[in-house]
């Protein structure tokens, strides 16, 4: 026989009936495999065997394994053993998992417990997988699914695969973060947003908040974060799920939820927004220019249902269309000539030399919209991305700029997104990957101001809207934006890599 691979020495070899077959099973640590039993033929006849086809399940696609016992009505403990249940993890078609279960039935217990310990101890071996659970609940977001699809769809998929959660249902905004501020993390291997973009952001920048006050740091200024010391999960039950969508590819709870138990874990990068004076968030992406007053309007219509409310901004902001006119200064990423016999420290003394002052660029004008992405920013409405040219966690950001135009090219740009066609392949549309942006709106004066603030934006103060990671925030100083290289782990895949790793798997 051939020598067997590390994981692939057998620990257990039994008999159990599967699918109404009677089976020979073979446990290693690396994978299950059965084959039916055939009787032998009288005559020899070689052709049944080649009927004993081999199943094979991986362990890394196990997520729970169970006894199964028959039952009377309201017995709770006890009850006839029937044998093992395996739960595994399944990829479908378009980046979806879904959960099946292969039921292996042995009435002896000495049996069934020997296998179902060996079992359980492969299952604790594998890294990274959570066992406790924060979870945060927004209970008003979009069409107030969460709470439904969290107690319906997930929270049976963390009970199976024996995960604690303990539960926070939102009331208000701003309750998942003072929550974080008190939580000991440490009693958790990670964090999960039940919502929106909205919820997500702001559970992100609690946790990312929390970790620098753990660590001791300033929270004011903040130039050198330290990371996030647990991953985060994200449940999409939003009305657009950018970041579930640039994870998974697909908004889908269940698939995020599998994601989540078999702790699979994709490093992020992160922004910090921050004036002069103080941070004002950790996120993901922003947008200055359309994409905020878009949201500003949306926001004075909440007792609108989302869609329509989303739908009305859209088309009343397209209608009042207005640049804002500002100075945008940016660092460009400098790409360190690459010299394999440097080490870290040296290419990192190089690249801060790089970034000294004189690599700032400034551009000044009137400008529609302004994008700062750090991810991708996949949703239904832009499949290949709001910022497509970015990655998930290559250390820089997308800086779109578009310059006033005209209503008809503006709009031919935005359908764009919704296509396979190049969105930025416009005169009027810039693309720059940076490291840092500095964005200084010039004040309004007299009588604009006044036409300014009856119309949406700018209030009385002079205050600019920003939309970061779907968020409102209103701010009149300059915001300075810097990319944090792989500040978080957010559990999913790298959807770069998805398309390339399409397993198929059939189920019993």
């Amino acid at each position: 026989a051939p020598p067997a691979e590390a994981g692939e020495e057998p620990l257990l070899r039994g008999i159990f009936e599967i699918s109404k077959r009677s089976c020979d099973v073979v446990l290693s640590a690396r994978r299950l495999r059965w084959s039916p039993i055939l009787p032998e033929s009288p005559t020899g006849d070689s052709s049944m065997v080649l009927q004993a086809q081999e199943e094979i399940i991986e362990m890394k696609d196990v997520f729970s394994v169970k006894l199964k016992r028959r039952r009377f009505v309201g017995q709770k403990k006890g009850g006839t053993l029937l044998g093992i249940t395996i739960f595994k993890c399944l990829n479908k078609e378009e980046n979806k998992l879904t959960d099946c279960a292969i039921h292996l039935n042995n009435l002896s217990e000495d049996h069934c417990h020997s296998w179902f310990r060996h079992l359980k101890e492969i299952l604790n071996g594998f890294q990274n997988r959570p066992k406790s659970l924060k979870v945060f609940v927004n209970p008003s977001s979009h069409k107030r699914e969460a709470t439904h699809v969290y107690y319906e769809k997930v929270a049976p998929l963390f009970k199976l695969a024996d995960i604690k959660t303990d539960v926070t249902v939102t009331e208000y905004e701003g309750h998942a973060l003072s929550v974080l501020k008190e939580c000991e993390l440490q009693a958790f291997d990670g964090v999960v947003c039940v919502g929106g973009d909205g919820s997500v952001s702001e559970v992100a920048h609690g946790l990312l908040l929390k970790a620098q006050i753990d660590a001791g740091k300033d929270t004011d200024y903040i130039p050198m974060p330290v990371r996030a010391p647990v991953p985060l999960g994200v449940i999409p039950a939003g009305t657009t799920n950018i970041l579930a969508h640039t994870l998974y590819g697909i908004k889908h709870a269940v698939t995020a939820t599998l994601h989540i138990i078999m702790g699979h874990i994709q490093p992020v990068d992160v922004c910090t927004f921050s004036t002069p004076s103080k941070l004002l968030r950790f996120g993901f992406s922003a947008m200055f220019g359309f994409g905020a007053r878009t949201l500003a309007l949306a926001e004075k219509h909440r007792w609108m249902p989302s869609n329509q409310r989303k739908d009305f901004a859209f088309i009343k902001t397209l209608a009042d269309l207005k640049p804002e006119e500002c100075e945008l200064s940016f660092l460009p990423l400098q790409i360190p000539q690459e010299n394999s016999h440097e080490n870290d420290s040296k290419k990192k003394e190089k690249m801060k030399k790089k970034s000294s002052k004189d690599q700032w660029h400034k551009i000044q004008g009137h400008f529609l919209n302004v994008s700062i992405m750090a991810i991708p920013c996949l949703c239904s409405m832009a499949p290949r991305g709001l910022a497509p040219n970015t990655r998930l966690n290559n250390g820089s950001m997308a800086l779109i700029v578009v310059q006033n135009t005209s209503r008809t090219e503006f709009i031919k740009h935005l359908k764009r997104y919704t296509s396979v066609k190049n969105q930025f392949n416009f005169p009027f549309v810039e693309t720059y990957t940076v490291q840092e942006v500095k964005v200084q709106p010039r004040l309004k004066s007299g009588l604009d101001a006044k036409e300014n603030t009856s119309l949406n934006a700018a209030s009385a103060e002079g205050n600019h809207p920003w939309n970061i990671d779907g968020d409102l925030m209103e701010e009149a100083a300059e915001v300075h934006v810097r990319v944090h290289p792989q500040l978080i782990n957010l559990y999913g895949v790298n959807t770069d890599d998805l398309e390339s790793s399409q397993a198929t798997c059939n189920c019993i």
